[in-house]
């Protein structure tokens, strides 16, 4: 073989060339992004549009079957579903797998741009599934400050700082108090005065402005000219003219009054039963996430030391941190891979009993992996549990091509070639039976990279992996095994000391005598320490020797016995591998579990969050908690999917003390749960690649009502299955609503009309953003709406003035 002959006569070259790889596979593998999973992406775009205030049914017809309609026509599309809650519409829409996912996008956004929403509605936005969309570290931040100064020392000092660093793609700030400039203003004195509060909130827009009035030439200077009006402090505001009455002006603080508060609440987060702010850590694609969560946390010593005067005893803590596992999963397959080398060395050598046989082939294992790191890094493959799990499977390949051909040089050696003919006949004489062995073993793994799916895109890295250290594995047997073969360190001494005189190479001739001489002592010591070894598998060695003779003649005399027996153990296997468990990913295990609760529709924040408060104090006193982290009034975020806000939902986050049993604790806060009337709950441990429930039954029809018995029909019958927990029916109770119906033709005797009365309404009670307060480097809004103290009640409602003020 042409390659053998090669490599046996250019030892050099392909000394330089392994010296290369090993170089370029260092640098691949110091490049490699680490994960925990590989790259998955769930084809799948879900349009969401927000119009704050409206009833479910409004929102089915207003906006999620016009939306369904527009990108029900888009090419690919498998499957068009949505959900329609209070104020937010979520139409999803599947794709056939192999679509992509950029340009079915693009497409969607095409379809949405003709659609006709309604104008208060928010402009839709477009949500992927996947799962490295996720934060990788979720932080807390807490302490003795105001919620609204933490809130803010969040989004003006920390934000700008952990987005600075290399691999941060963004940071999102949840909890707190947002800041915002409240007008209330009072409706009865309005209506009194004749002004409606629209023309409250137009003033005010009209007022706090900065606008471009020209070039102004005077002589040869030229001028900018500019309106500086905007607003620089709250008492400004309250001095804008709202009005006139017999030209007398009337202002704002006359009708109304202006103060610093904060918006509405939606969220509330809670770290071991005290309020603070939520911190969200999100890295770019193509970010190494270990690398990036310990600058990260190394980012944030240093602010906590930087403004040590400003955040008091404030203080920060790590809920979810994603390096922690990764960096355990992949040490863990490391070490594995590492210990399966070090094994398999161990057995060639009790088999070979030589130093330099086991050394040669020894070098293949190493010199595979380090040659694979550098094609994954080529082909855009991550250092992540699949990869690893890959290398690890063929660490215990990479050594069969090198002992075929070492076994086949050692052969010619015994009948009397010299090392380097040996060394040729040797490896050429199997070189095609072990690529063809190689390319068998490749064929297996390799169509896998071509399956489509979930499956395809999760053991695409396994699969490269196993076929580049096996192509890596061959080509070191047919390069570095002769080359090593063919080397006899007795002749390279000889030649030395014969022309070392004549041309000055003694030191050379030394050199390798001593190399030698070390070599041969190292052998003898590492012979005489293994002794106890040799002897114990030499023991059982010869004991199965002995006896396989006798067992194979046994079995050649009683065929149809065997082959019964082969036959049991078959149907044995096969009838208890029906009771093996299907799944693609099972949980992980990581010290740590998440609990979904929710009570009635229509449990106002502040209660759900002070029940929340209550059930988090009862956690944190078992046993074996460690931390409780608590967000109230919004269900968990996966794979860049938006979160659910609902008033009466929230989401535990606990963290286990080390050595404690997850299942143990599990069952604990479950009795604790159980306690609660009106609680429904949900446990689970963090996932990578699921955002839906291990078992789900669909069902559908036309009528809700109907199909809300269905259902509480199908979760009372599954109750009764063993091994199911945690059952829950996606159906949800209506929010409770106060409906109003307006006499036509009084409203029309008003010189009105119904829309214009339930925009006014809506003013009133929910309010309106005016403008904006400038502040350094960030806005700030300014609502405006009716007194609290005149929204209250529905009776408070029913007093409310809706006749227009032209009205006499």
């Amino acid at each position: 073989m042409k390659l053998v002959e090669f490599s046996t006569r250019r030892r050099v070259t392909v000394a330089m060339l392994m010296v290369a790889i090993i170089a370029f596979g260092g640098v691949g593998f110091s490049r490699l992004a680490v994960n925990l999973l590989p790259d998955i992406t769930y084809p799948t775009i879900t349009v969401r549009t927000e119009y704050e205030g409206v009833a479910p049914l409004e929102i089915e017809r207003l906006i999620s079957e016009p939306v369904e309609g527009l990108v029900g026509v888009v090419s690919n599309v498998v499957r068009v579903s949505s959900i329609s809650r209070p104020g937010i519409s979520d139409v999803v829409v599947e794709f056939g797998w192999g679509t992509n996912m950029d340009f079915a996008s693009l497409d969607i956004r095409e379809k949405l741009d003709l659609s006709n929403l309604p104008r208060d509605a928010d402009k839709p936005i477009l949500l992927r599934f996947d799962p490295s969309l996720d934060p990788i570290m979720r932080l807390a931040f807490y302490g003795n400050l105001s919620l609204m100064e933490m809130r803010r020392i969040a989004e003006e000092r920390l934000r700008p700082d952990l987005e600075s660093l290399e691999g941060v793609a963004a940071v999102r700030i949840n909890g707190g108090l947002e800041e915002e400039i409240q007008v209330e203003v009072e409706a009865q004195r309005l209506a009194y005065l004749g002004i409606s509060i629209n023309q409250v909130t137009s003033r005010l827009a009209a007022e706090n402005v900065n606008l471009t009035g020209g070039m102004l030439k005077d002589g040869e200077a030229e001028f900018l000219v500019r309106t500086l009006n905007e607003f620089q402090g709250i008492d400004e505001i309250g001095e804008i003219v709202v009005g006139q009455i017999d030209r007398a002006p009337i202002k704002l603080k006359d009708v109304g009054r202006v103060f610093r508060g904060h918006r509405e609440r939606d969220l509330v987060t809670r770290i071991n039963g005290r309020e603070g702010v939520e911190v969200s850590v999100f890295k770019e694609g193509d970010a190494n996430t270990v690398q990036v969560s310990a600058a990260v946390q190394e980012r944030l010593d240093e602010f906590l030391a930087e403004n040590a005067t400003l955040l008091q005893d404030s203080g920060m803590e790590v809920v979810f941190n994603q390096a922690t596992f990764i960096q355990q999963a992949v040490d863990e397959v490391l070490n594995t891979a590492i210990i399966g080398g070090i094994l398999a060395v161990i057995v060639l050598f009790l088999f070979l009993r030589d130093l330099k046989s086991t050394a040669i082939i020894s070098l293949s294992i190493p010199l595979s992996v380090v040659a694979t790191f550098f094609l994954m890094f080529g082909s855009d493959v991550s250092l992540n549990i699949m990869s690893l799990g890959g290398l690890a499977l063929g660490v215990g390949m990479l050594v069969d091509n090198s002992i075929v051909v070492l076994e086949s040089v050692q052969r010619y050696r015994d009948q009397g070639l010299n090392v380097l003919a040996a060394a040729v006949r040797g490896a050429s004489e199997v070189g095609r039976a072990v690529i063809a062995a190689t390319t068998t073993t490749i064929c297996v793994f390799l169509p896998i990279v071509f399956v489509e799916g979930v499956a395809g895109q999760l053991f695409r890295d396994q699969a490269l992996t196993v076929t580049y250290s096996l192509v890596a594995s061959l080509i070191v047997a047919l390069m570095l095994i002769p080359m090593l073969s063919s080397l006899n360190l007795e002749s390279m001494i000889a030649e030395r000391e014969e022309i070392g005189p004549k041309r000055g190479l003694q030191g050379p001739a030394l050199l390798i005598r001593l190399i030698r001489a070390i070599a041969r002592g190292a052998g003898r010591v590492f012979s005489t320490l293994l002794f106890p070894l040799y002897w114990l598998f030499d023991l059982v060695f010869n004991a199965l020797n002995k006896a396989y003779p006798l067992l194979l003649s046994w079995a050649l005399r009683r065929r149809l016995i065997v082959i019964a027996i082969f036959i049991a153990i078959g149907v044995l296997v096969l009838e208890r591998a029906r009771g093996l468990g299907l799944e693609l990913i099972p949980e992980m295990s990581q010290g740590e579990f998440l609990v979904d609760l929710e009570w009635r529709a229509g449990t106002p924040l502040e209660q759900t969050a002070a029940q929340v408060a209550a059930i988090d104090r009862q956690v944190r006193g078992l046993d074996g908690i460690a931390s409780v982290f608590a967000l109230v009034g919004s269900s968990a975020q996966a794979g860049g999917t938006a979160a659910d806000k609902k008033e009466h939902t929230a989401h535990l986050h606990v963290r286990l003390a080390p050595e404690i049993s997850e299942e143990a604790a599990i069952e604990a806060v479950r009795d604790l749960l159980g306690n609660i009337p009106e609680l429904k709950y949900k446990f689970s441990r963090p996932a990578y690649f699921s955002f839906r429930t291990p078992v789900e039954v669909e069902i559908r029809g036309y009528s809700l009502s109907t199909l809300d018995l269905l259902a509480s029909e199908a979760v009372e019958r599954m109750h009764t299955i063993p091994g199911l927990t945690d059952i829950r029916s996606s159906t949800a109770g209506g929010q409770p609503e106060v409906q109003i119906f307006f006499d036509r033709r009084r409203v029309a005797e008003l010189g009105t009309t119904v829309q214009n009365i339930g925009e006014l309404l809506r003013n009133k009670l929910q309010g309106d953003v005016a403008t904006e307060l400038a502040r350094r480097d960030r806005k700030v809004d300014i609502r405006v709406r009716a007194l609290d103290e005149e929204r209250q009640t529905v009776a408070d409602l029913k007093q409310m003035v809706v006749s227009p003020a032209s009205y006499p």
